[in-house]
């Protein structure tokens, strides 16, 4: 190899932009992923409260 192949293969390395592409889907699939975990966090809590509701209001009609 010489040195000017050596240095048209880095050139073309440093230009290639598809490795950074997939480290870009990559971050933003992850910053998703948080996104919609905290988000089910978040309701978790208001829609337990929301069956606790219903469940105690069909209990509070069943005549025994």
């Amino acid at each position: 190899m010489t040195l000017q192949t050596i240095k048209t293969s880095v050139l073309k390395f440093a230009k290639d932009e598809d490795g950074l592409t997939i480290v870009e889907y990559a971050v933003a699939g992850g910053l998703i992923t948080v996104a919609v975990a905290a988000t089910f966090v978040l309701l978790g809590g208001h829609v337990n409260t929301k069956i606790a509701a219903l469940c105690a209001a069909v209990n509070a009609g069943v005549a025994c």
